[in-house]
């Protein structure tokens, strides 16, 4: 279960940005590279068990930062969203409720995040509205890293 997840999170997001670098280097392009990261990436959540969860993130935001030093020069900008708790289809299952209303009571906001919540600031690290940012992970989490 633990190497199924770092395939999926990891060596999946090293291989699309892989081949989206490739294309972008040989049309001498430059472009903009997004990652999804969490903020399980940066902090330990809890009361759920999910260390490969964890550190699966952690590492795709560090190989955001590392593909941003090293793209730089071929004028691709490497960036990460790390949402909080986000109410997904995953989350709507009737054994969760109680975990959910956790969540939200550690989130200063009082709520979980929607999804289309990120959209604007996946437009925004996708445009040229973000050309002198490359590097970044920016949190998206109602406040939850505040504590």
């Amino acid at each position: 279960m633990f190497r199924n997840l770092i395939d999926i999170n990891l060596t999946g997001s090293f291989l699309v940005s892989q081949a989206c670098a490739r294309h972008m280097i040989s049309q001498k392009t430059g472009g903009s590279i997004v990652f999804l990261a969490s903020i399980a990436g940066s902090r330990v959540l809890h009361p759920q068990q999910q260390c490969a969860y964890n550190a699966s993130k952690a590492a795709v935001t560090h190989l955001a930062k590392s593909l941003a030093a090293e793209w730089a020069q071929h004028s691709i900008r490497v960036n990460t969203i790390a949402p909080g708790y986000m109410d997904t289809a995953l989350n709507r299952e009737a054994l969760l409720e109680g975990q959910k209303k956790h969540w939200a009571a550690m989130t200063p906001m009082g709520r979980l995040g929607r999804p289309d919540e990120l959209n604007g600031l996946a437009v925004f690290l996708a445009s040229d509205a973000s050309r002198f940012v490359t590097g970044a992970h920016i949190l998206a989490d109602g406040g939850y890293a505040v504590y």
